[in-house]
């Protein structure tokens, strides 16, 4: 067993709902164990324009699946969350995100056969909404290529967008 880290996000519909069915479908499965959650934190929509804000969680689990596997699961459950998914208009509203930040301390950038897996996530230094949860989850987690722990690489954004406590934890 793994220790990965997940975010969660959500901007359609009932997004706190979202974000605790996701968390619910994966601490369902056999190859899973939610170990800790942050907070829900309330977000603006990063790189694109939506009056829709998101609600944004970090989930650390416990998994013996490999990351290519890991990624599967997690798309699995965004499409039975009813995510959308158009990659050539960018980023946009979703029901569910969940996007792998960091699978133990593994690099991996992956690119054929169907996959497309970087972790650590590529911009998680880049995103408040990513990082203020994971202070709650893994404040001195070591990210594996840039060699700072969370609350470093959080001192070190730049321009932080809004991330304001939305609720208390969910699990």
């Amino acid at each position: 067993m793994v220790l990965a880290y997940l975010g969660l996000g959500s901007n359609l519909g009932d997004r706190v709902g979202f974000v605790q069915q996701a968390t619910s479908l994966l601490s369902g499965d056999d190859n899973i164990k939610v170990v800790s959650t942050s907070s829900f934190y309330e977000t603006e929509p990063w790189q694109f324009k939506s009056d829709n804000w998101f609600v944004n969680a970090v989930i650390a689990i416990s998994t013996s699946y490999q990351p290519e596997e890991l990624l599967k699961v997690c798309q699995r459950i965004e499409k039975q969350l009813g995510r959308k998914r158009d990659e050539e208009s960018g980023y946009n509203d979703r029901t569910i995100d969940i996007d792998i930040l960091f699978y133990d301390d593994k690099v991996i950038d992956e690119h054929e056969n169907g996959i497309d897996l970087t972790i650590p996530h590529p911009r998680v230094h880049q995103r408040a909404f990513m990082l203020v949860p994971m202070l709650e989850v893994a404040p001195s987690y070591v990210h594996p290529v840039l060699k700072k722990t969370i609350s470093d690489i959080y001192d070190e954004v730049d321009d932080p967008e809004v991330v304001v406590l939305y609720g208390t934890r969910f699990m």
